[in-house]
């Protein structure tokens, strides 16, 4: 059951044989066929081998010249240990399901919604518990999917499915038949200990006595064949802590490849409170005034004034590199040009070390990390300096703000303060 969800060719068959949509792709025994098979995709492609943990070796690739470098040097492609190269849901909505199954009932701990879009690590991901933005359809159709995987894969115990939705349609992006690093993230948001569940299910007790022996609180419900936590109407975030401040020459910048070190929960009533907290108890504290520097990669340049407006409007005064400051104030967004680090003084680095930038949104990837967009990040830690690298967290972060005007958000709440009893 592993080898059928490990091996990316095996677990490809398995999951067209169910009837489920994955991203179009093909897979590779040798550096021949992987070219092959992504130009018949079409760049970007992400490259994926088989039996790894944490993303490792997994790739986006934008040319045949990176994916010539890729299949140098980071893997081993044999028939043993084929390679899968997938077409690239570029701005997918990513979704992460742990679920418990005894062989013949599934109990789904938690749908959680990526606040990063897929291509990034789910660990290195912040994610929300219940998602922020699915459609109800969406949500039954990746609980009716995520039986299907699991009763098909012969699953005893806990599994992680990851969905992303993409132009309205639920593909199936990869299942590891196993606990995952958020088991204890939804355990505490739901009340639910789903590893003491799941130890009793995988020694031969049914998953509905394994639920009933935990329920002191009456959260568990069934609905539409699916059993499923009662949640309070409360939302829990999941953030990751990244040792980028003590790593000298780590880069910020995040990929498929898993960077994160340990996890934070916020938790409240709302999402931007939640998000808050999350982002204060992994020390990147979001500020509510100052200077933002806004500097995006010219895929990301469309959303700078969606994003500047949201700033803007919280107060901040904005400063931005030369491409993003035109776009910026073309909206009717006031914004002050900043000069890069190779372009003379005094310029963004100069302006980061005299105190006078209080966040930095800066977007990047790994085919368009330029030399000064380093340095900039590299300046950003160094100097303590909050930060967003995602459209999708700048967005958060600014939502967040609207909720920040006095210290009451920050007040604590007992877990079980969140729990129905």
């Amino acid at each position: 059951m592993i080898d059928l969800a490990e091996n990316r060719e095996k677990f490809s068959a398995f999951v067209v044989e169910q009837g489920l949509k994955q991203p179009e792709n093909g897979i590779a025994m040798t550096k021949e066929q992987a070219f092959k098979v992504a130009e018949e995709l079409g760049y970007p492609v992400l490259v994926r081998p088989s039996y790894v943990l944490g993303g490792r070796a997994m790739r986006i690739v934008y040319n045949e010249d990176e994916l010539r470098t890729y299949m140098d040097v980071a893997v081993s492609v044999s028939n043993d240990s084929p390679v899968l190269v997938d077409k690239f849901l570029d701005q997918a909505v990513e979704l992460d399901v742990d679920a418990i199954t005894d062989g013949t009932d599934v109990y789904i701990g938690s749908v959680m919604q990526h606040i990063e879009e897929a291509g990034i690590h789910s660990g290195d991901s912040a994610c929300s518990l219940p998602p922020v933005s699915l459609s109800a359809d969406h949500q039954a159709q990746v609980e009716q999917q995520t039986k299907k995987i699991a009763l098909g894969l012969g699953v005893i115990g806990l599994l992680n499915i990851q969905y992303a939705i993409f132009q309205n349609e639920v593909y199936i992006i990869e299942v590891n038949p196993r606990a995952s690093r958020t088991v204890p993230f939804v355990s505490k948001a739901t009340g639910m200990p789903l590893a003491k569940v799941a130890t009793r299910v995988m020694v031969g007790d049914t998953l509905r006595n394994a639920l009933k022996f935990y329920d002191n609180y009456n959260v568990v419900m069934e609905e539409n064949g699916l059993l499923k936590p009662r949640l309070k109407g409360h939302v829990a975030i999941k953030e990751a802590v990244f040792p980028f401040n003590k790593l000298y020459g780590a880069d910020l910048v995040l990929s498929p490849e898993m960077k994160s070190t340990g996890e934070v929960m916020g938790i409240s009533e709302n999402f931007g409170i939640s998000f808050a907290k999350s982002q204060l108890a992994a020390g990147n504290k979001i500020p509510t005034t100052g200077t933002c520097f806004l500097s995006f990669i010219e895929t990301d340049k469309m959303h700078a004034p969606e994003i500047a407006r949201g700033l803007h409007a919280q107060g901040f005064k904005l400063v931005a590199t030369r491409g993003t400051q035109k776009i910026i104030e073309a909206a009717g967004v006031p914004c002050e040009a900043v000069l890069k680090i190779s372009e003379g003084r005094p310029n963004i680095e100069d302006m980061m070390k005299n105190g006078d930038i209080s966040l930095a949104i800066n977007t990047s990837d790994n085919k368009t990390s330029k030399k000064d967009a380093e340095q900039i990040r590299q300046v950003v830690l160094r100097m303590g300096i909050p930060y967003f690298t995602t459209l999708s967290a700048a967005r958060a972060a600014i939502e967040a703000m609207t909720y920040m005007g006095d210290d009451g958000w920050m007040k604590p709440h007992a877990l079980q303060d969140f729990l129905i009893r």
